[in-house]
C-alpha cells in the first residue's frame, strides 16, 4: 500500500498520502469539506446510475424510452397537443410517440416543408394520426402572435403544450425584435406563446375535465449561470460584455426553469386545472449539438457515445411528464431521466422567477411598440 504509517494508521488524501502528525486537519474535516465530499460521492453515484440506466423512484431511468414511459398513459385520443421543434430529433420522436398513443398533433415550424415531411412519416406509421402543420418562427414575436391567431381560428381544444424547440447560436446575432437570438428563440418566444395560449388551455381543462399540462424543455446547463438573466442579456445585447455562446445558452435555459416556476405559481393562484413542469432530456446527438460538423466533433462524439442517449431515450422524460398519470397535479417541478430532481439555487428563487416574468412582459411590450413594417402574417 502506498501510504505512510504513523501511530498505527495511514492518512490518505487526493493526490497522495500525508503523515498524521504533519496534517492533523485530515482527520477533522471542516463542515465545508464534509459537504463537498458528500456531494462528490452523490454525483459519482448518480453518474453510475445514469450509465447503467438504473430506475429511479418513478420506475424509469436514463435508458427508458418514450414508448416505454407512455405505456401506462391513458388513451390520448381526446388530447390535442402542440409540440414545437418537432421536425427532427427529440421533438420528432415525442410527436411520433404521442401520435402512437392517439393524440391529435399541431406541429408549428419555421420550415413548413420539414414539418410536412414529419407529418408524412408519422402518418405512414400511424394512418389514423391527426396532424396539423402551422407556420411559427419562435424568434419573432409577431410570428408567435400570428401562429396563436391561426391556431385559435381552428377552434380546437388544447390539452398539452410542449415547448421543445431550441437553438445554440455559435455567433452573436439579434432577432427582428432586437433580442439576442438564443434568448429570443429558447425563452422569449416560448414565454409569449405560452402566455397567449394559457386561456385556451384553462378553458379546455374546465370543459373537458382533462388536466392540461405544459412541458418546458430546459437543460442541466442552466446550472452554469447564476446571475440576473435580464441584466446579463442587456449587457450581451448591447455588446458591453464579450459574447459567449455557452453563457447565452445557459442563461436561456435558466430562464426556462424560472418561467416554469412562476407559471406554476400563477396557475395555482388562478385555481386552473393546468400544470407546468420542465425537463432536461439528456445529451443526445441531434442537430442542436451537431450544428458544426468536422473530424474533431465526430471524434469527440465517438469517444463519448456511451454517455449519450439515443433519441427515443432522450424523448422519454418529455413524454413521461406530458402523459403519465402519476404526475397528475404535480407542478413547478424539474425532471431528469423521468425523475424529479432539484434545479440550481438560482433556478429555485421565487423572487428571480417573478422578476423575470415582469421583465419579460415589459420587454415584449417594448418590442411590440417599436416594431414597424409587415408582420409574419402579412408575409405569407
Amino acid at each position: 500500500m502506498n501510504g505512510s504509517v504513523t501511530r498505527g494508521f495511514s492518512v490518505f488524501y487526493l493526490g497522495g498520502t500525508a503523515d498524521a502528525a504533519a496534517a492533523p486537519f485530515a482527520f477533522y474535516p471542516s463542515p465545508h469539506q464534509k459537504k463537498a465530499k458528500k456531494k462528490a460521492v452523490q454525483e459519482m453515484l448518480e453518474t453510475v446510475k445514469y450509465l447503467i440506466g438504473s430506475a429511479g423512484a418513478s420506475g424509469f431511468g436514463s435508458k427508458s424510452t418514450g414508448e416505454e414511459v407512455t405505456a401506462a398513459a391513458p388513451d390520448l385520443r381526446s388530447v390535442t397537443a402542440i409540440i414545437t421543434g418537432a421536425t427532427s430529433g427529440i421533438g420528432a420522436e415525442t410527436a411520433r410517440v404521442l401520435a402512437m398513443r392517439g393524440a391529435r398533433l399541431v406541429l408549428p415550424a419555421r420550415n413548413l416543408k420539414a414539418a410536412e415531411e414529419t407529418k408524412i412519416r408519422i402518418e405512414e406509421e400511424f394512418p389514423d394520426a391527426s396532424i396539423v402543420v402551422l407556420l411559427l418562427d419562435l424568434s419573432s414575436l409577431s410570428s408567435v402572435r400570428c401562429f396563436v391567431s391561426r391556431f385559435l381560428a381552428l377552434r380546437l381544444p388544447l390539452n398539452l403544450l410542449i415547448n421543445n424547440a431550441g437553438m445554440f447560436s455559435y455567433d452573436f446575432s439579434v432577432s427582428e425584435d432586437g433580442v439576442e437570438m438564443t434568448f429570443a428563440t429558447n425563452y422569449l418566444g416560448p414565454f409569449l406563446l405560452t402566455k397567449l395560449l394559457l386561456n385556451k388551455m384553462v378553458e379546455t381543462a374546465r370543459e373537458t375535465g382533462i388536466q392540461g399540462r405544459i412541458v418546458n424543455i430546459t437543460s442541466a446547463t442552466h446550472t452554469w449561470f447564476s446571475g440576473d438573466c435580464l441584466s446579463c442579456l442587456d449587457l450581451m445585447t448591447h455588446k458591453k460584455i464579450p459574447y459567449s455562446r455557452s453563457q447565452a445558452y445557459a442563461l436561456s435555459k435558466l430562464a426556462n426553469v424560472l418561467h416554469t416556476k412562476e407559471l406554476a405559481e400563477r396557475l395555482k393562484q388562478m385555481d386552473a386545472n393546468v400544470t407546468a413542469n420542465c425537463v432536461h432530456p439528456g445529451v443526445v446527438r441531434t442537430r442542436l449539438n451537431r450544428d458544426r460538423e468536422g473530424f474533431i466533433i465526430d471524434f469527440v462524439f465517438f469517444l463519448s457515445s456511451k454517455f449519450l442517449k439515443t433519441i427515443p431515450q432522450a424523448a422519454a422524460t418529455t413524454c413521461y411528464v406530458a402523459t403519465h398519470p402519476r404526475l397528475a397535479g404535480e407542478s413547478g417541478k424539474y425532471f431528469i431521466d423521468c425523475n424529479e430532481v432539484a434545479p440550481s439555487a438560482a433556478a429555485s428563487s421565487p423572487a428571480k422567477a417573478a422578476r423575470l416574468w415582469r421583465g419579460s412582459e415589459a420587454m415584449i411590450d417594448r418590442c411590440s411598440r417599436s416594431r414597424t413594417g409587415p408582420g409574419a402574417c402579412d408575409k405569407d
